[in-house]
């Protein structure tokens, strides 16, 4: 763990459990496209030699603090041009925020190395589109074969999709519908895409509570990953060491 424990709601506690479950061996570089306030940032820069996008300024300036050992840009992922590919490249609810899902996947395979790993996670439940889906920008939620279907479009391989926040997230989620159906929200899709990252997020003072408090949910959950019991997906898949139709001999 940091010096510094960083301040993940219970939520995202929960959803980090299955992250680090699915974390590949090996790894030793990550790029983390929409860090949001770099809570997560800060779990993986302890660990690997880490890069964070993050366009929004307010956002960003949160995560660059808690970031210590890695580096958070002040980019957006069509922005950005790596030195080279990385082994990890994650998206943690981010894709339902974006249009066109499919072709954003497409584009992130680039900052994958041959052989390397993309991990995302998203909202689960097509039916649970709720007010603080529409409050954070959201235009959809995902099955599980939505999701696997998205990887393979992008040319991905090996797939792996697991649910968290069984039974927990059920209650945290019906709690984030009150509040949004109660609150106001940016006008515009945009607007509410880039406050997402920093509504009902704990203070840093909260930041050991809100752990401990998750521990015994964070276990719970485990035995329900294969399930369609959730609120949340994590999926992993695989770029090809060898891209489809390409000659090994160099013929």
């Amino acid at each position: 763990m940091p010096a510094r424990l960083p301040p993940l709601s219970l939520h995202a506690w929960l959803r980090y459990d299955a992250i680090d479950r699915l974390i590949p061996a090996g790894v030793r570089t990550v790029l983390e496209i929409g860090a949001g306030q770099g809570a997560v940032g800060a779990l993986l820069a302890e660990r690997y030699d880490y890069v964070g996008l993050e366009p929004d300024a307010a956002s960003r300036a949160v995560a660059a603090r808690r970031v210590g050992k890695g580096e958070m840009l002040a980019l957006g992922v069509e922005d950005y041009e790596p030195r080279e590919p990385f082994d990890l490249v994650c998206a943690f609810e981010v894709l339902e925020h974006l249009e066109d899902d499919r072709a954003a996947v497409v584009g992130w395979t680039r900052f994958v190395r041959p052989g390397g790993w993309l991990l995302l996670s998203v909202p689960a439940g097509r039916s649970r589109m709720g007010a603080a889906d529409r409050r954070a920008g959201h235009y959809r939620r995902y099955e599980r074969a939505d999701i696997g279907d998205v990887l393979a479009a992008a040319g991905l391989v090996e797939p792996c999709v697991v649910t968290y926040g069984f039974p927990l997230g059920y209650a945290l989620e019906a709690g984030r519908n009150a509040i949004a159906s109660r609150s106001a929200a940016g006008a515009t899709l945009e607007a509410r895409t880039a406050a997402s990252g920093r509504w009902l997020q704990p203070p840093d003072t909260a930041a050991h509570v809100t752990r401990l408090a998750a521990f015994p949910f964070r276990l719970a959950q485990r035995p329900f990953a294969r399930s369609s019991l959730g609120t949340g997906l994590v999926a992993r898949a695989r770029r090809p060491a060898r891209e489809p139709g390409s000659d090994p001999a160099g013929v």
